[in-house]
């Protein structure tokens, strides 16, 4: 399946070129706009990167915490370093342990959350910010064939930005 997504800078635009869809054949089911007053980007599924970031630092420290704990251990049980005198040797290797989980912690965050923002979001923030400024988005989904007609269709209303994308699965 594709998708064509343009962007129209008010709401008059937006809503000629969606009921000039329907009037020319195209699907209700197939078109979608979004903007104030009508679908949200979050009702559509547009990706939200910090929450993304947020579930991909969740999921890297839930892997990362115990290796980090068990490499801080580990290393201070192989070099034998006191950290602090009095805790005595097995104090010494568990706060080597604490140590390398809060370096593991940090290291899930920092490469979770930018990895989240960076990759998960691909297209979606600037379409996200967009909606944000007030601008609408008209997605049209479908065969090649419908992608055609509405980009034919949609060019006539002068889009800042008409994108098509293919859908991968």
């Amino acid at each position: 399946m594709t998708y064509l997504i343009a962007v129209l800078p008010n709401r008059i635009q937006a809503e000629d070129a969606y009921t000039t869809l329907l009037k020319e054949g195209i699907n209700e089911q197939q078109v979608e706009m979004l903007g104030q007053g009508f679908k949200t980007a979050d009702e559509f599924g547009l990706i939200n990167p910090n929450r993304q970031a947020r579930q991909q630092i969740m999921r890297m420290s839930l892997w990362l915490f115990p290796f980090g704990f068990a490499a801080g251990y580990l290393f201070n049980v192989l070099t034998e370093i006191y950290i602090i005198d009095w805790l005595g040797a097995f104090g010494n290797h568990v706060l080597g342990g604490m140590l390398g989980a809060i370096a593991a912690l940090m290291g899930a965050f920092f490469v979770g959350g930018g990895i989240g923002v960076a990759v998960g979001s691909g297209d979606a923030l600037p379409y996200r910010n967009r909606l944000n400024e007030g601008k609408y988005l008209i997605v049209v989904k479908g065969s090649e064939a419908i992608k055609e007609q509405a980009t034919r269709i949609l060019r006539q209303f002068n889009p800042e930005s008409l994108q098509g994308y293919q859908e991968q699965g």
